[in-house]
């Protein structure tokens, strides 16, 4: 049995250490937002935070999360409130869908390293997170955007300001 934190909730989970934690979310949690893409961590649509840092939950095993936190694309709000949230809807980014939980994690985590990035920080930091509708241009405004409504205080916003 391995305890470990999953939006901000205990938990226990009773399976091989060395499952990893994409299907520990999915299979034992039911928590089916974060997506298999590849499972070699080259694409991105995976991506979940371990301890506030962004990470390829395909290739994290059960047992490296003992006592740890994991922010999945469901503990980002309840009601898609959040600001990096909003502002996917508000360009209409998706198209598919399948990648933006992947997206959305990493926009998180770089705007809470860089309240105001450039095209060319955006574009690095999502760099490791593959759209194969090719939405990157909307994407890339959708965290211009959230960097704004951030920026001017949007409510329920811990995720990206660190708290």
């Amino acid at each position: 049995m391995i305890s470990f934190t999953v939006n901000g909730e205990p938990r226990s989970v009773d399976a091989d250490g060395a499952t990893p934690l994409l299907w520990v979310l999915r299979d034992h949690l039911g928590l089916t937002g974060t997506k298999y893409g590849c499972g070699l961590a080259l694409c991105g649509a995976c991506t979940v935070h371990l301890d506030g840092a962004p990470v390829r939950s395909c290739q994290l095993t059960l047992k490296a999360l003992a006592g740890r936190s994991v922010t999945t694309i469901e503990g980002v709000s309840k009601d898609r409130s959040h600001a990096v949230q909003r502002a996917w809807v508000e360009l209409d980014v998706p198209q598919c869908g399948y990648c933006q939980s992947g997206q959305i994690m990493s926009a998180l985590a770089l705007l809470k390293a860089n309240g105001s990035p450039s095209d060319e920080e955006i574009d690095a930091a999502l760099a490791g997170n593959i759209c194969r509708c090719g939405t990157y241009a909307r994407i890339r405004k959708a965290v211009h955007r959230a960097a704004q409504l951030l920026r001017e205080g949007s409510p329920d916003e811990s995720l990206a300001r660190g708290s």
